[in-house]
């Protein structure tokens, strides 16, 4: 937990969509797309998830990630662990006993209990692991809904509901590809688009 990567940063916020989404599926594209990053690196992010039981996919036209509990029972700690691993924040190298002064045998005082150094180290680890343990993603999407409008999470369940409903069909081939919808097509109109 030395570093926490990118990974964990998107992965919390793509949950936190999937909070406001309650049981509406949403693919790895469509929480990639929505938050303007690359679905391939989304899709390396939730079968972590997925193992430690924080999400569950179901497969088909209309599959994609939902919650596989409640978000009240999601910790920060869960997911940074999910995606990160469990890692030590410190890599203690016993630097104290390689003083020169020592020779090939360190005297046993030098030796003796944890390393000074890294008990500051575990200690900090322990508050941090603490911390994250305390706030769970229920928590952090009931600040987020207090401050977005209402308005948002319209236009958010609307977009979600446009890309399921475009999502190509993969029972029938003969489809061909799917037609944007009217809020697409307005969009694209009033981008410049035809």
């Amino acid at each position: 937990m030395a570093h926490l990567t990118v990974s964990v940063e998107y992965g919390i916020h793509c949950l936190l969509w999937l909070v406001g989404s309650g049981d509406k599926p949403l693919s790895s594209r469509d929480l990639a797309e929505l938050q303007g990053i690359s679905p391939s690196f989304v899709a390396k992010i939730f079968p972590k998830l997925e193992r430690a039981g924080i999400v569950q996919a179901s497969e088909g036209a209309g599959g994609g990630y939902v919650l596989a509990k409640a978000p009240e029972r999601i910790s920060f700690l869960d997911i940074v662990d999910a995606i990160e691993g469990e890692k030590p924040l410190f890599d203690c190298q016993d630097v104290r006993l390689r003083c020169q002064l020592f020779g090939a045998r360190p005297p046993t005082w030098a030796a003796k209990g944890t390393c000074a150094v890294h008990a500051v180290m575990l200690r900090a680890e322990k508050a941090m692991r603490d911390a994250l343990a305390e706030q769970t993603l229920g928590d952090v999407a009931q600040r987020f809904g207090r401050v977005a409008p209402a308005a948002f999470f319209g236009e958010v369940q609307d977009w979600v509901s446009d890309r399921v409903k475009d999502r190509p069909r993969r029972s029938d081939p003969t489809d061909g590809p799917s037609k944007p919808s009217p809020r697409r097509r307005r969009k694209s109109k009033r981008a410049g688009g035809t």
